[in-house]
């Protein structure tokens, strides 16, 4: 929890397990949540990036960086019980998504 504390505004990666983001609903942003995030995350070689996307009532899981891009990144409608691959490894229930669909 304190493994960024008194780095500042910015910091090495080394120790982050997972991403998370939530998409915007502006058009203006598809571009950056659909391409170009998971190309830096992947670039960061973060592990584990997982989106929820609230355009498609769906979650991505990108997993298994490689060369700038993740190698693996299956899409879940909400509602289904998601697999978080290592190193995070917890399963996570999406049902209550369905309560922001919309």
């Amino acid at each position: 929890m304190d493994h960024f504390t008194g780095h500042g505004e910015w910091s090495d990666t080394v120790g982050v397990l997972m991403a998370l983001e939530i998409t915007t609903r502006c058009g203006d942003t598809n571009k950056r949540d659909r391409v170009d995030k998971p190309i830096g995350y992947a670039e960061a070689d973060i592990p584990v990036y997982l989106r929820v996307d609230r355009d498609n009532n769906t979650v991505t899981v990108f997993s298994e960086p490689k060369d700038g891009r993740y190698q693996q990144s299956p899409s879940y409608p909400w509602g289904a019980t998601v697999a978080i691959p290592h190193p995070v490894g917890i399963t996570l229930n999406t049902e209550k998504l369905k309560d922001y669909a919309g």
